[in-house]
């Protein structure tokens, strides 16, 4: 049964508690905690444990994307310092977040180079150094989500990539596939279990809120995303046999509802500014969605929303925070294997 539509985003909001979102990722990785929905039921496992749920011939559907390290700290010319996000390159320089006062024309140092603010829209910056953006990455930080409040050391933070990622070319990282494990992957390919790749560079549209009262008005930044022509097949030989497909994160769903039609995945390489939000029919052959817990009123949380329904996505958040689970890009996952039909 098709959800109504919600227009109001506040009916996507619900009281996330400071102490209930995760500041520090799990270690090992697949040793966080794993909310299964199945059969109408809710199932509390580890992650690692997620092998019971697949069969033979079942798809993973993985993003490769490699978050790179684009997060500067620098000074101005009065001493005053600013944070600095790249978003990418420019014909005239690098565009880029830029928190704290800056204005067209300010200097900015960064490691004693030299950085000149040549346009400014809010905090959207293009910004001239320089710099390549190899030597940006070599004293970069990892660009970590606002809400991660406690110091991380370069060591610790390297988990905010996953042990899979290989294509440059996000600022925020497919926070799904953060908790498997070398190994585990390994463990889930001798039982049969598919493993398939795209790309979806992550953009900053990951943090950017909701500001509107009406979900529908929202326009998502456009994101490059790949899918290859012997992956696609992959996935649509399993639709074929009846097998499971599981989408690694709501970036996976995103590039492969861009790139179906009528239950079926093309290759594709381009951009996409899909929103799915409550009322969106899924045409790509998932069956299942592996997430973590969302920030309220966010993107994500409506797309799986879409997906499940949203009151049943309510249910299940309450049950995992009275069950100590971590929520956000450093917390537990939850596998949906009931869609909203």
């Amino acid at each position: 049964m098709e959800e109504k539509l919600s227009k109001h985003i506040s009916e996507f909001d619900y009281n996330l508690p400071k102490d209930a979102i995760a500041q520090k990722p799990a270690f090992p990785r697949d040793s966080c905690k794993l909310m299964v929905i199945k059969n109408g039921g809710i199932h509390h496992h580890f992650f690692h444990e997620i092998g019971d749920y697949l069969s033979k011939g079942d798809v993973l559907v993985l993003n490769n994307t490699y978050v790179k390290k684009v997060k500067l700290h620098g000074r101005k010319e009065t001493g005053g310092k600013v944070e600095i996000l790249i978003l990418g390159e420019k014909n005239e320089g690098y565009e880029c977040l830029i928190k704290g006062k800056v204005r067209e024309g300010t200097r900015i140092y960064i490691n004693k180079i030299e950085a000149v603010v040549k346009k400014k829209e809010s905090r959207r910056c293009l910004l001239e150094m320089p710099l390549e953006m190899d030597d940006i990455e070599k004293i970069g930080e990892m660009p970590l989500p606002p809400y991660i409040k406690e110091k991380i050391d370069r060591e610790t933070a390297e988990l905010y990539q996953t042990v899979f990622a290989e294509r440059k070319g996000s600022v925020a990282s497919p926070t799904a596939g953060l908790h498997f494990t070398a190994p585990l992957l390994q463990k889930l390919k001798k039982k049969g279990i598919k493993i398939v790749f795209l790309t979806l560079h992550v953009g900053i549209g990951t943090f950017m809120p909701i500001k509107c009262d009406e979900v529908e008005k929202h326009r998502m930044e456009s994101e490059y995303y790949e899918i290859e022509e012997n992956e696609a097949m992959k996935i649509n030989e399993a639709k074929e046999k009846g097998n499971a497909i599981i989408a690694v994160g709501t970036t996976v769903v995103k590039a492969l509802e861009s790139a179906s039609e009528d239950g079926y995945v093309n290759p594709f390489s381009g951009w996409s500014d899909l929103f799915i939000y409550p009322g969106y029919k899924f045409r790509s052959p998932i069956t299942g969605i592996l997430t973590n817990f969302h920030m309220p009123k966010s993107t994500p949380l409506l797309l799986v929303s879409s997906f499940f329904g949203k009151e049943k996505v309510m249910e299940a958040y309450k049950v995992a925070l009275k069950n100590g689970y971590r929520f956000l890009s450093f917390g537990d996952a939850m596998l949906i294997l009931d869609k909203n039909v």
